[in-house]
């Protein structure tokens, strides 16, 4: 066992993950995913039984209630009890830096914020009316690139020089790369927990980028930052402007992270959990 090995901890709410019906915990909208995060445990626990390099969902709730705890232990989870301080928020972001988060999933867009401008890695879970079935089998995350994995600085340029702007700053930069965003290290997490599976064995994890930049210059420049990261993406779709939807409908991912709301409304329509991304302080620093 590696000394360097630590628990991939992400963090939601407890009402995003179970609805309580009749004093029982019922599956929630993100269920599905956090599925997907044990069943590659338990693989991991096969193969690996003294590793602490294991997925550990920590629950967040501001109640005691029997029938959630009873849920918790069924599915090997964690809860944290948040009390009702002076600054509630502020509780919450020190705890989950305590825990050494690498993601935190909220259900309200300013705890998200909060969690941003703190640099931890946060997003607002958005929840279809029609969810897809995903896969049982293996774990599949979709990024975005501008304002997720990378910084927002192409971003914007984009904003304010428009398409051509953005073009010319891509080709004159297309060598010098981006600097990190704020999803950056939960990516590293995950290729970090991929190497533990040899080229001879199917490994249960796949990690998307799904990107509007073409496969141009700005293509480039995104792959060669990938690169200059040591990070490698199982597959990487640039789609020089059209929607996600029908990309994310063809992989049918269990999570889908973007910072335009659109591309969040165009995954919903496909039946995808989506997460909307929030602009940070740190991302203009």
């Amino acid at each position: 066992m590696c000394d360097s090995e630590v628990p991939i901890t992400i963090a939601m709410p407890s009402d995003i993950l179970f609805t309580e019906q009749d004093d029982r915990m019922s599956p929630g909208p993100v269920f599905a995913f956090v599925k997907a995060l044990k069943a590659v445990n338990d693989i991991l626990r096969k193969e690996y039984p003294d590793s602490k390099e294991l997925f550990r969902v920590l629950l967040i709730s501001d109640k005691k209630s029997d029938s959630l705890k009873t849920a918790i232990r069924e599915h090997e989870m964690e809860e944290l009890i948040t009390p009702e301080p002076v600054s509630p928020s502020q509780y919450l972001i020190d705890k989950l830096k305590r825990e050494r988060t690498h993601l935190y999933l909220a259900s309200e867009q300013s705890k998200a914020e909060e969690a941003a401008n703190a640099s931890i890695a946060a997003a607002t879970v958005f929840i279809p009316e029609n969810m897809e079935q995903v896969s049982e089998e293996e774990l599949r995350v979709v990024f975005d690139g501008d304002a997720g994995l990378f910084s927002n600085q192409s971003e914007r340029v984009f904003q304010t020089e428009e398409l051509q702007g953005f073009l010319e700053h891509e080709r004159e930069n297309v060598e010098i790369p981006m600097n990190e965003g704020p999803f950056k290290g939960f990516l590293e997490a995950l290729e970090k927990l991929k190497k533990k599976w040899d080229l001879n064995t199917k490994c249960p994890i796949r990690s998307y980028l799904v990107t509007a930049r073409s496969a141009g210059c700005g293509g480039y420049r995104a792959l060669n930052t990938l690169l200059s990261w040591h990070l490698e993406m199982d597959e990487a779709v640039f789609l020089g402007g059209p929607g996600k939807g029908p990309t994310l409908e063809k992989i049918k991912p269990h999570i889908f992270f973007d910072d335009q709301m659109r591309h969040v409304k165009a995954a919903l329509k496909v039946g995808t959990l989506a997460c909307l991304v929030p602009e940070s302080r740190a991302q203009h620093n």
